[in-house]
């Protein structure tokens, strides 16, 4: 009786099915560790059921770069440990280099990114710390080192201090100063528009201090009127803020005297109490030239009953005004008639006018009133005089425009 054999092929059944069990096994293993799971099963070799484990490696550091509120992160591609390539990536970015809690990034880095790099749209003020995880299916390998810090700034600087003249006017239309503050270390573009010309545009930048200065600007193509300034500045960031503005106004209009007149205010023919010189002027004049103690515009007069003012009429008729009060400058008036002989002055004080007076009605007229005068002899001659007005050196409009010096001629009138 023969022995039985052993059947043939008992060894690789038993082989079989071993290696099908750890399969299984290695399937379980992997399912428990979910879909963020770094390791995967894949056949690694030709024969039947052979397997091998398989994962997704770190992903590599970004690094970033930074325009106005958006970042760049760009990074090198991912593979497994057995060398097959990711299919997609995604990126978080943190508010700490470690720890704490990432949020998705956005933009084009929002979800799952195919590509090696994204923009991070509409980053918040902060400091920032990019990280990258490669994917493969349900599978992510582990996130990567963060980035170097990313400092952005998304505030927008202040809107510019603008400094510029109140008035462009004959003396300065060539050569207009024009400057301001703002945020350090920014950008300011300076416009500069007005009626008659194309604007004119300056970009300037910031000291530490935060000052600026344009080079002077010529502004005679621009009509008279209004001359307004815009100037936005943008920070080091890209950041641009809202506009800072200001306005002059263009008058180069050099004033002229109008009239000359004499007011009979006492007896006709003399010299005497209540008797006025009016001037009037194309323009409003800085009335700060005309008596030192007065402000540059409006209403202006010197009434006081103290004696403050003092009209002096010499032996050739021309009349002059000083105070005690402020220094005039006015010129002279040539009375245009013979009505003294002597030098005469009238100051007078008290009520009842007769103390002299120098108002200015704030827009065009100077009135010259004499009060209570000296004894002294009236020569007067019948007939219209013709007054004549010489202007005082220095004299401006608001605008510092210069009245001219030359004599003016009146109307026929007299006191």
């Amino acid at each position: 009786m023969s022995r039985q054999r052993p059947l043939s092929g008992g060894t690789a059944t038993f082989g079989f099915w071993n290696r099908i069990a750890v399969i299984v096994v290695g399937i379980l293993l992997v399912s428990w560790g979910g879909p963020a799971a770094s390791a995967f099963w894949g056949s690694v070799g030709s024969g039947f059921g052979a397997a091998k484990a398989d994962a997704v490696a770190q992903g590599a550091r970004p690094a970033t770069a930074v325009s106005g509120t958006s970042v760049t992160v760009t990074w090198a591609a991912s593979t497994t440990t057995a060398g097959r390539p990711v299919k997609g990536y995604s990126v978080a970015r943190y508010a700490t280099a470690t720890n704490g809690t990432g949020i998705a990034a956005a933009g084009t880095c929002a979800g799952t990114i195919a590509a090696l790099s994204c923009v991070d749209s509409n980053v918040p003020t902060g400091t920032w710390y990019y990280a990258v995880t490669p994917l493969l299916s349900a599978w992510q390998g582990a996130e990567s080192i963060r980035s170097a810090a990313t400092a952005l700034d998304a505030t927008p600087p202040g809107a510019p201090v603008i400094t510029a003249p109140a008035y462009v006017y004959s003396s300065n239309v060539n050569n207009v100063p024009v400057s301001g503050t703002a945020e350090p270390g920014s950008t300011v573009v300076l416009t500069v528009a007005g009626a008659g010309a194309q604007p004119l545009t300056q970009t300037l930048s910031t000291g530490s201090s935060g000052n600026w200065a344009s080079p002077p600007l010529d502004m005679s193509a621009f009509s008279e009127g209004t001359i307004s300034y815009s100037a936005r500045a943008t920070d080091a960031a890209g950041n641009t803020g809202p506009a800072g503005t200001a306005a002059s106004t263009k008058d180069v209009t050099a004033p002229t005297v109008t009239a000359v007149q004499l007011i009979n205010g006492g007896i006709a023919d003399r010299l005497d109490k209540g008797d006025k010189v009016i001037l009037t002027f194309s323009d409003a004049l800085n009335t700060q030239l005309m008596c030192s103690a007065w402000a540059a515009t409006g209403a202006q007069s010197l009434t006081s009953n103290s004696g403050q003012v003092t009209v002096s009429v010499d032996a050739v008729d021309i009349l002059r005004v000083t105070s005690g009060a402020c220094t005039i400058r006015l010129g002279s008036v040539f009375l245009g008639a013979d009505y003294t002989g002597q030098s005469r002055s009238f100051s007078g004080q008290g009520n009842g006018g007769n103390a002299s007076s120098l108002v200015w009605n704030g827009t065009d007229t100077l009135t010259i009133t004499l009060g209570a005068g000296m004894a002294g002899t009236n020569t007067a001659t019948s007939g219209d005089a013709f007054p004549t007005y010489t202007p005082a050196s220095g004299l401006t409009d608001d605008a510092g425009n210069p009245l001219g010096t030359s004599s003016v001629p009146g109307v026929p009138s007299r006191f």
